[in-house]
């Protein structure tokens, strides 16, 4: 089959730094030409792939501090694919629900995983009018909030295997891995570790909506605090930032995508 990969722009493909979706994307696309699929990837064009690459901007854009208009970018990935959907035998879009109107209106069978939060009200209506169109899921508990959605399979995130090991190192610290933002917790992170006594160590990225909420509610917790910013961390350094954890911290206060 040629498929189309259809992956935010946002970061690269794989990510440097943070981006779990765009992680994904990467492990996805490369074990489908490992199948012997042909793939089409619409991403950034620092993005590394085996995959025939379709670069709409030449850099990520979280990554480009010349760009103000994400969403502009976007939109022109979208409609490049719609041009061309013809060449593929399907497309996999990874936009949340960004591609839904434009493509419900070409013939190319298309599905789109959700990976973002979905209890937002303004949800309900988009989904209540494309309730028709094709959408996979990364956990059961996804789904909750939109039982009108044409849900066609979960599929859980994997990984490769040897992507995470472990090191001789010997744990001595809560962690805390990943972006943050109200809804992810750091904050509740931050009280667990004091409250038990344990030192934390905070290895996570501060998306520019979320700046303010880092200046004036976290960034003196981690002041006053036995905690130590890290910032964000790539892959290969993120086997030895979690052996030497006693425990990594989840404290997520937002909707669920876990696994159950």
């Amino acid at each position: 089959m040629h498929i189309a990969q259809v992956a935010p722009l946002t970061e690269a493909i794989p990510p440097k730094l943070y981006g779990g979706t765009e992680r994904v994307v990467s492990w996805l696309t490369e074990e489908l030409i490992a199948l012997g699929h042909e793939v089409t990837l619409f991403a950034s064009g620092d993005s590394v792939t085996s995959a025939r690459l379709e670069a709409v901007w030449p850099r990520a854009l979280r990554l480009d501090g010349s760009v103000r208009d994400p969403n502009a970018l976007h939109m022109l990935m979208l409609e490049k694919v719609y041009q061309r959907a013809g060449e593929f035998d399907f497309l996999h879009c990874h936009l949340d629900y960004y591609p839904f109107s434009l493509f419900s209106r070409q013939p190319t069978p298309f599905a789109t995983t959700l990976h973002g939060r979905l209890d937002l009200p303004e949800h309900q209506p988009v989904f209540d009018e494309f309730s028709s169109l094709p959408v996979v899921s990364i956990s059961n508990a996804q789904r909750r909030p939109l039982p009108q959605a044409h849900w066609v399979r979960t599929v859980h995130h994997g990984l490769p295997e040897r992507l995470l090991m472990p090191k001789p190192i010997k744990p001595s610290y809560f962690a805390f891995l990943g972006r943050i933002a109200p809804e992810k917790g750091v904050d509740r992170a931050i009280r667990i570790a004091a409250h038990c006594g344990v030192p934390l160590k905070i290895a996570a990225k501060v998306d520019k909506v979320d700046r303010e909420y880092f200046d004036e509610q976290i960034h003196p917790m981690i002041k006053s605090g036995n905690v130590e910013y890290i910032g964000e961390i790539n892959d290969n350094e993120k086997s030895a930032f979690l052996s030497g954890a006693i425990v990594l911290l989840v404290p997520s206060t937002g909707p669920s995508r876990s696994v159950w």
